[in-house]
C-alpha cells in the first residue's frame, strides 16, 4: 500500500498535481509537464533523462536523508522509486516532439539548440543500441592518375545519412520539414577513406541538414586523393580497378553500422550522368560490398566500392605506335637494298638515330612504375634491337663482300650450320656450277720412244732428243697454268662461301622482321578489340 502511495506521488510530482490523475498517458498536455515540453523541448538524451529522475528523486523520495523514516523502510520504497524512473522515461519519449509555439524558424532553432546541446555523445536514448549510418557518393570527376606515385586523383559528392532518436516536431506547428544547421551542432560520425593520401583539401561545407523525423543528412563535396594498385602491364589499353573504403576510425560496428545508401548500378548512373571530366580516363563500373573487418579483435563496418577505370588510347596509338610501326616498316625494306652497290648501313644508321630521338620527345607519354614493364616498352625495345641488328647485319655482310677473298676456308661447323640447316629455313640454296672438274694425274710417267721406217713400210719408233725436250716443257707449264687455275678456283669457291653466309643472314633477319610485325600487328589489334569491348 505504501508503493503504490509513493508511486502516485511520484506521477503527481511529474504531472504538478498534488494527486493521481488520468493525465498522465496524455503526455505533454495542460500539466507542470506540458508547460516543461513547451520550455524545455526534446530532453530524451540519456543526460536529460537521468537529470530529470535526479530532480524528481530529490523532491519526493520517501527515503531521503531528508527524512528521519528513510532509515527503517528504504527496501519498501525501492519497487516505487524504480517504476517512477520508468514512467520518467517513457514521459521523456513522449516529450521528445518539439512544440513550437508558432511557425517561426527562429522558434525552431532555438528550440533544436536546446534538445541538440548533448552533441558529444551519439544520438541514441540508449547507448546500448547502435546508430545506423548509411554512406553514398557520385562521382563528379576523374582529375588524374599519376602511375609514378600509385595515386589516383577523384572529385566525388559524398552523402552521410543518420537519425537522431529524440528530435522529431511537426512541420505545420513549426513552420518548417527540415532546417539546415552548422556542423558543429551535431554530431557527426567520423567516416573517412581508408586510401586517402594527402591532407584533405576539399571545399569547406559548414552546413547539414535536419528533418522533421531527426534525419541528418550530410552532404559535401570531397577531393580524393587515393592511393590505388595501378597495373599498366597492357599500356595504353589498360583498365584499372581502384577502391575507396570508407569506416568509422573510432567507433566500432556495435556502436555504428555502416550500411550503403545506394546501389552500386544506381551510383553508377548517376556519376556517369553528372560525370564533367572528359579526358584520359573513362568511367566502365563501379561495383560496392559490405565488409565486416577485425582489427586487433575488434570489429568495424566497411563500405568499399570499386571504380572500374579504362583509359582512352587513341592519343597513345596515334602518337606512339603508328609512328613506330612507320619506322620500323621502312627499316624493313631496307633489306630490298642491294649490299654490293648501295651504302646500307648509313640509311640504317639515319633511321635508328630518327626512332631514338622519337622516343625522348615521347618519353613523357610513357608511364613510368615499379610494377611489371608494360608491353609497349618491350615493344619498342624489340624495334629498337632489330634495328641496331640490322646495322650490325648490313656492317658483316659489307665486310664479308669486300674481304670474301681473303678469308680462309669456312670452318666445318659454320658450313653445318648455316649452308645446311638455315638455308634450307630460309630457303636459299647454292647455284649449280657451270665449270668442269679436271683431275690429272701427275704420276704418269713420260718415256721417250722414236721410230725408223722398215724395210716393209712400217714405221719404227726412234727417239729424238730434241722434241722429247720440247713436249716435256711444255707439259709442265701446262701443268703450272691448271695448278695456279685451280687455286684461283678454290678461292672463288671459299669466297662464295662466305658470302652466301652473308646472304643467309640477311634473309634470316628479314624474315625474323617480317614476323616481328606479323605478332606485333596482330597482338596490338586483339588487345585493342578486346578492350574496346568491355
Amino acid at each position: 500500500m505504501e508503493t503504490t502511495v509513493s508511486l502516485q506521488k511520484g506521477i503527481a510530482v511529474l504531472n504538478g498535481e498534488s494527486g493521481f490523475t488520468s493525465r498522465v498517458s496524455s503526455g505533454c498536455s495542460g500539466s507542470r509537464a506540458s508547460r516543461l515540453c513547451e520550455r524545455e523541448p526534446c530532453l530524451t538524451t540519456p543526460v536529460h533523462i537521468a537529470a530529470q529522475v535526479e530532480e524528481l528523486h530529490l523532491k519526493w523520495n520517501p527515503f531521503s536523508v531528508h527524512h528521519p523514516t528513510s532509515q527503517l523502510r528504504p527496501a519498501k520504497h525501492m519497487e516505487a522509486f524504480l517504476l517512477v524512473c520508468l514512467l520518467v522515461q517513457v514521459h521523456c519519449v513522449e516529450s521528445g516532439m518539439i512544440r513550437c509555439a508558432q511557425p517561426d524558424a527562429r522558434i525552431l532553432l532555438r528550440d533544436l539548440n536546446k534538445a541538440l546541446a548533448s552533441n558529444e555523445v551519439r544520438p541514441v536514448i540508449s547507448l546500448n543500441s547502435p546508430t545506423n549510418v548509411t554512406t553514398y557518393f557520385t562521382l563528379y570527376g576523374i582529375l588524374g592518375v599519376d602511375e609514378k606515385a600509385q595515386i589516383l586523383t577523384t572529385f566525388i559528392w559524398h552523402t552521410l545519412e543518420w537519425d537522431i532518436e529524440y528530435v522529431s516536431w511537426d512541420p505545420v506547428q513549426c513552420g518548417a520539414s527540415r532546417i539546415s544547421l552548422p556542423r558543429e551542432k551535431l554530431w557527426v560520425p567520423d567516416i573517412l577513406i581508408n586510401e586517402f593520401m594527402d591532407a584533405d583539401r576539399s571545399p569547406n561545407a559548414p552546413f547539414i541538414y535536419l528533418t522533421q523525423e531527426g534525419h541528418v543528412i550530410d552532404s559535401r563535396p570531397v577531393r580524393v586523393v587515393s592511393s590505388c594498385n595501378l597495373d599498366i602491364y597492357t599500356f595504353p589499353f589498360d583498365v584499372q580497378n581502384c577502391s575507396l573504403s570508407f569506416n568509422s576510425y573510432s567507433l566500432l560496428a556495435g556502436d555504428v553500422q555502416l550500411t550503403l545508401g545506394m546501389s552500386a548500378e544506381e551510383t553508377l548512373r548517376r556519376s556517369k550522368e553528372v560525370l564533367t571530366t572528359v579526358g584520359e580516363w573513362e568511367l566502365i563500373d563501379i561495383t560496392a560490398e559490405d565488409i565486416l573487418e577485425e582489427i586487433t579483435h575488434d570489429f568495424f563496418d566497411e563500405v568499399v566500392y570499386h571504380i572500374v577505370l579504362r583509359r582512352r588510347a587513341t592519343l597513345y596509338v596515334v602518337n606512339l605506335l603508328v609512328p613506330s610501326c612507320f619506322l620500323i616498316t621502312v627499316d624493313l625494306f631496307s633489306f630490298l637494298l642491294p649490299p654490293q652497290s648501295v651504302d646500307r648501313s648509313s640509311f640504317k644508321m639515319t633511321l635508328i638515330l630518327g626512332y631514338t630521338v622519337f622516343l625522348l620527345i615521347m618519353n613523357d607519354l610513357l608511364p613510368i612504375t615499379g610494377n611489371r614493364i608494360p608491353l609497349i616498352n618491350v615493344f619498342f625495345s624489340i624495334c629498337l634491337a632489330l634495328m641496331v641488328g640490322s646495322l650490325l647485319e648490313t656492317v658483316l655482310i659489307t665486310n664479308i663482300l669486300c674481304n670474301s677473298s681473303q678469308y680462309p676456308a669456312v670452318p666445318r661447323w659454320i658450313r653445318v650450320i648455316f649452308l645446311e640447316y638455315l638455308a634450307r629455313l630460309v630457303c636459299l640454296y647454292r647455284k649449280p656450277s657451270d665449270c668442269v672438274t679436271v683431275i690429272l694425274n701427275t704420276a704418269v710417267q713420260v718415256e721417250n720412244m722414236e721410230t725408223k721406217s722398215s724395210p716393209d713400210g712400217c714405221a719404227e719408233p726412234q727417239l729424238d732428243g730434241q722434241v722429247l725436250g720440247q713436249l716435256k716443257q711444255l707439259g709442265q707449264d701446262v701443268l703450272a697454268i691448271r695448278q695456279q687455275v685451280d687455286k684461283h678456283l678454290t678461292a672463288n669457291h671459299t669466297a662464295e662461301d662466305w658470302i652466301l653466309i652473308g646472304n643467309i643472314i640477311d634473309r634470316l633477319l628479314f624474315c625474323s622482321y617480317i614476323l616481328f610485325i606479323i605478332i606485333s600487328f596482330i597482338s596490338i589489334t586483339t588487345i585493342w578489340i578486346q578492350w574496346y569491348s568491355l
